[in-house]
């Protein structure tokens, strides 16, 4: 069962400005990564559904995060059907994003008031998530789709509407500022974060490090 409502999620994401997203088959590996993005300041951590037993790992990183970094949100990446997003509801997840939009997904999450973040490419699909309940919509891959350009052209007619864009955000302040001024509510970022040299060095003081410079980023536009 969720430990954190909806509301807070939302609340959470757009407090800090970035979403870091993360896989790897080390639990020890991920433990620190999300150790490291906590204490650089984020408290919303999506764990990607990716690789054998991906499930398993997640109950057990949720678990543990309930007791070493009380406060951290955890949540459940590239699901795309409802009975992997039941699946890991029923393991904690306190939020399920989606690279597509699967209108199925949305009737498990709201049941449970589980947010649903579904993956939009176009304005029908950002309408179309959001009269199935998406507080935020995420659009990917979001430099392919348009990049910010895309994200300003919907805001003008749909100015309500909230967006994650992933895939091709990167945390610098040029990259940032791009986006945060088309108007996105927080940013999805994966590799472009989490470096494969700071996983291969285990360098979490290094990540820590970057994740705090990046959220100073992010933070400099959240308007109260």
């Amino acid at each position: 069962m969720a430990r954190f409502t909806r509301i807070d999620v939302v609340l959470k994401m757009r407090e800090a400005g970035i979403v870091p997203i993360f896989y790897h088959k080390d639990p020890e590996i991920c433990r620190n990564v999300i150790k490291a993005c906590f204490e650089g300041g984020i408290k919303v951590f999506e764990f990607t559904n990716r690789g054998d037993y991906a499930h398993e790992l997640f109950s057990e990183l949720n678990k543990w995060a309930e007791k070493e970094v009380p406060g951290l949100i955890m949540g459940a990446g590239s699901i795309v059907d409802a009975g992997t997003a039941s699946l890991y509801i029923q393991l904690g997840a306190n939020f399920i994003v989606s690279p597509v939009l699967n209108p199925e997904m949305a009737k498990v999450c709201n049941r449970r008031k589980i947010l649903w973040i579904p993956g939009c490419g176009t304005l029908s699909e950002i309408n179309y998530g959001e009269e199935l309940g998406a507080e935020i919509v995420k659009i990917f891959p979001g430099s392919s789709v348009g990049g910010p350009d895309f994200v300003r052209a919907i805001k003008g007619p749909c100015p309500w509407t909230s967006i994650m864009p992933t895939g091709g955000v990167e945390p610098t302040l040029g990259n940032l500022t791009e986006w945060f001024d088309a108007g996105v509510t927080c940013v999805g970022i994966g590799s472009n974060l989490i470096t494969k040299e700071h996983i291969l060095k285990k360098n979490w003081s290094g990540l820590t490090k970057r994740i705090t410079a990046a959220v100073k980023v992010a933070r400099m536009f959240h308007v109260d």
